[in-house]
C-alpha cells in the first residue's frame, strides 16, 4: 500500500475535517453557552458582573476546545463518511481498488493534523487562559488582594501581612466538611515603615470550622540591629483570609503544561504530599494523541456496511454512543488508579487498547 496521499486521500480527508470541524464548533458553541449560563448564579457577587462572566468563558473556550475534541472527531468522522456511503461514493471507491484500510488511513491522518493543534494548544493557549479565568473569577468574586505566579505559588494581602503558599488543596475531613491546607506557607509582615517585621515560615496553613492552623512553625523577627528566631510545632493564626477566595486561587493541574506538572509531581513527592491529581492530568496529555486515534479508527468501520442505508441519526448516535463509552472508560479506569494507587500509564493505555481491539475485530468482520 503506497503512503504517498492521493487525490481520493486529499477528498475523504477534506470531508471528515468538514464535518469535524462542524460538529466541533457546535458542541463548543453549545458548551459555552450552558457555561455561561451557568454563571448567572455568580453575577452580583463582590464585583461579579456579566461582562466577568462573558470574559469567563471566552477565556475557558481553549480548554473546552481541547477536552471536546475528541467526541467532535468521532462524531464528525462518522458523519462525514456516513455522507460519502450514503451517496454511494464509499462504495465507487471500493471499486476502483481503494481498501477499507486505506480510507481509515485517509481520515487518521486528516485527523492527526486538528490533533497536533489541539496537543500544542493543550500545552500552551489552554493553560494560560484557564489561569487567567480561574483568577478573573476568584478576583472579582472575593475582591481580594490576590494574584497567582505559576513559578512562586499563590500570594495574597491582609493588611501589612504577605501571604505565600508553593501549593495547596481542597480536602474533605471524616465528617464531610472541606477544609483548605496550604503547604510551604510563608508570611511576611511589614512595619509601618515598609520595612520586613518578620517572617514567618510553616510547612502547612489549615484552614477548617476552627480557623486557621499553622503547623511546624518558625518566627523570625527582625528588629534594628538584631534578629531572633522561635520555632513552635502548632499554632492558631488569627487571620481574616477567606479560604474559599484563596482556594480559587491555586493553580490547577489543568492549567499547567507537561512539564510544569512533572515538576509539580517531583516537588510533591519529594515532600510527601499527594501527587495523584497532577499524575492523572499528567497522563491524561500524554495518551490524549492516541485517545483521539483509537477512538476514530474504532467507529470508522461502521461507516461500511449498514451505514449504506442509515441516516443522519443513526450515525450521530453511534458516534455519541462510542465517545461517551469511552470517556466513561477511560474515567473508570483513572478512578481506579486513583484509588487503588496503580500506574496511571496502564489506566491510560488500557481504554485505547480495548477501543484498538474493537477496531480490528470490526475490520476482519467487515472484510470477511
Amino acid at each position: 500500500m503506497r503512503l504517498a496521499p492521493r487525490i481520493h486521500d486529499l477528498y475523504v480527508g477534506r470531508n471528515v475535517l468538514a464535518t469535524v470541524l462542524v460538529v466541533w464548533l457546535v458542541l463548543l458553541g453549545l458548551d459555552a453557552t450552558l457555561a455561561l449560563s451557568g454563571e448567572a448564579k455568580n453575577i452580583g457577587t463582590g464585583s461579579y458582573t456579566f461582562g466577568h462572566a462573558v470574559a469567563w468563558t471566552a477565556y475557558t473556550v481553549p480548554r473546552r476546545a481541547y477536552t471536546l475534541f475528541p467526541m467532535a472527531a468521532v462524531i464528525g468522522a462518522l458523519m462525514g463518511l456516513g455522507q460519502l456511503a450514503a451517496t454511494s461514493e464509499l462504495t465507487a471507491l471500493r471499486a476502483v481498488g481503494l481498501s477499507r484500510r486505506r480510507i481509515a488511513l485517509s481520515v487518521a491522518i486528516a485527523l492527526s493534523l486538528l490533533t497536533a493543534m489541539m496537543v500544542v494548544n493543550g500545552e500552551t493557549l489552554a493553560p494560560w487562559a484557564q489561569e487567567k479565568a480561574d483568577l478573573l473569577k476568584g478576583s472579582a468574586k472575593y475582591e481580594t488582594d490576590m494574584a497567582v505566579a505559576r513559578y512562586s505559588g499563590l500570594w495574597a494581602r491582609e493588611g501589612n501581612t504577605f501571604l505565600n503558599a508553593q501549593t495547596g488543596e481542597e480536602q474533605v475531613d471524616e465528617g464531610g466538611r472541606s477544609r483548605l491546607l496550604l503547604h510551604d506557607v510563608r508570611l511576611y509582615r511589614l512595619d509601618a515603615d515598609g520595612r520586613l517585621a518578620s517572617l514567618t515560615h510553616a510547612a502547612t496553613a489549615r484552614h477548617d470550622a476552627n480557623g486557621w492552623t499553622l503547623e511546624q512553625v518558625r518566627h523570625d523577627r527582625f528588629g534594628e540591629r538584631s534578629a531572633t528566631r522561635q520555632a513552635v510545632a502548632s499554632e492558631r493564626w488569627d487571620s481574616q483570609l477567606d479560604a474559599a477566595a484563596l482556594a480559587s486561587g491555586l493553580v490547577k493541574p489543568r492549567s499547567l503544561s507537561a512539564t510544569e506538572l512533572r515538576s509539580n509531581i517531583e516537588y510533591r513527592k519529594r515532600n510527601g504530599l499527594d501527587a495523584r491529581d497532577y499524575e492523572d492530568t499528567y497522563w491524561s496529555r500524554w495518551f490524549y494523541p492516541l485517545n483521539v486515534l483509537a477512538l476514530c479508527l474504532a467507529a470508522v468501520p461502521f461507516a461500511f456496511g449498514s451505514l449504506r442505508s442509515g441516516g443522519m441519526g443513526k450515525r450521530l448516535f453511534l458516534g455519541m454512543l462510542f465517545a461517551l463509552g469511552f470517556l466513561l472508560l477511560q474515567m473508570f479506569f483513572g478512578r481506579m488508579a486513583g484509588a487503588l494507587k496503580f500506574d496511571y500509564r496502564i489506566a491510560y493505555a488500557l481504554p485505547p487498547i480495548v477501543m484498538l481491539a474493537v477496531s480490528g475485530w470490526l475490520f476482519r468482520r467487515r472484510s470477511s
